[in-house]
């Protein structure tokens, strides 16, 4: 047991819950969003402001009626399986030709997992990943092996379970979206705090949302969710924080304010308590969905460089395009600031007042040091 201990931290194998659950989870995010959110956002922005070179196809896969045309967007989120893929295996310290072999196994995983492939990658990365770091450069033909095992290992595992992770990842988002709207009061609430807290925690809530393809409804409710732990933390701490704070959380990530959660918890209740507001407002009142291109990535961004106001847009921009809607109104424009930016605001602010009148918000229990 020793021995295979000391083999196992010599290959940097760590099987705990921050290594799959945290750092493979953050960086599922980031290869999301490098690939099929930015293509999104590209063939977004070449369609509503006419860019040529946005908009041209620069290149054709296959002959026929098969062909597939691609844009510099198309091209970028057709690149979904491979970018998630490297991204783990870059949290889970792969050596140089396991992290290279990852880029056929998350394309295949993609592929069979259909409409949940995000999540079949991230399962079929960590194993194929950690399979070829057993082998790596332990035989004289680590050249051959390691690239060998890594794509046998990943490509076979994921000809098991992508085709039923995706369709259980599909299910699930299906069954979340279908109750959203058959209880979009109850549900707007549960969705719209789970998400937002999600988003403030040490996870991806952004991998977690494209996993189960959360649009429509879900959607709205949980952009709503997360608008509410950025901006509420960004406002509520400003008195602290100033505008290098307010910009750090409302434009960065809330998860700056989880060393101080810690230390006194109380201080998340303010952005819950607004998550739980917003969220029935955007279901209810403005029926605010969230039906970005991407496939629910957006619905958990929230104010993150403002993708999840872009993904919003980008819904309403397909949507009319397809004529599923008629025009953006400037309603949709009120609701979208209203759920994002100005309840949020005052919402926490007020609750934040109210807590610390309490005594249970105390100065600088939200500094925090940057």
């Amino acid at each position: 047991m020793k021995r295979l201990r000391a083999f196992l931290q010599r290959k940097d194998i760590v099987f705990s819950g921050k290594r799959y659950g945290i750092d493979a989870l953050g960086a599922m995010a980031q290869g999301l969003f490098c690939t099929l959110l930015v293509g999104t956002i590209l063939n977004t922005i070449g369609q509503q402001f006419a860019i040529g070179f946005l908009n041209e196809i620069i290149v054709t896969v296959g002959k026929g009626d098969g062909a597939v045309s691609y844009t510099i967007g198309g091209l970028a989120s057709a690149m979904v399986g491979p970018g998630i893929a490297i991204a783990i295996g870059t949290a889970l310290h792969a050596p140089g030709l396991v992290l290279f072999s990852l880029i056929p196994v998350g394309f295949a995983a993609n592929a069979m997992g259909g409409a949940g492939g995000p999540l079949a990658v991230y399962f079929v990365a960590i194993l194929a990943c950690e399979c070829g770091k057993l082998v790596s450069k332990e035989t004289k033909i680590d050249i051959l092996v390691t690239p060998i095992i890594t794509i046998l290992v990943g490509i076979g595992f994921a000809a098991l379970v992508a085709a039923p992770i995706g369709t259980a990842a599909k299910a699930v988002g299906q069954a979340i979206m279908w109750a959203t709207e058959l209880q979009p009061f109850f549900m707007g609430i549960i969705v719209s705090v789970l998400v937002g807290i999600a988003l403030t925690l040490p996870i991806s809530s952004a991998a977690i949302c494209a996993s189960f393809g959360l649009v429509g409804l879900a959607g709205g409710a949980a952009v709503a969710g997360c608008c509410a732990q950025m901006v509420g933390f960004a406002v509520m701490s400003f008195r602290e924080n100033r505008w290098g704070g307010l910009v750090a959380q409302g434009v960065g990530t809330s998860m700056l304010q989880m060393p101080n959660i810690v230390k006194n918890p109380r201080i998340w209740i303010p952005p819950t308590l607004a998550s739980a507001i917003t969220g029935p407002l955007a279901t209810c009142l403005f029926q605010l969905e969230m039906n970005d291109p991407g496939g629910g990535l957006a619905s958990g961004m929230g104010t993150c460089g403002f993708v999840g106001q872009i993904g919003i847009y980008s819904g309403w921009a397909n949507d009319v395009a397809t004529g599923a809607k008629v025009a953006i109104t400037a309603m949709d424009w009120i609701a979208l600031a209203l759920i994002c930016f100005v309840l949020p605001a005052i919402l926490s602010w007020f609750f934040c007042l109210i807590l610390r009148r309490w005594g249970w918000i105390k100065e600088n229990d939200l500094k925090l040091d940057l």
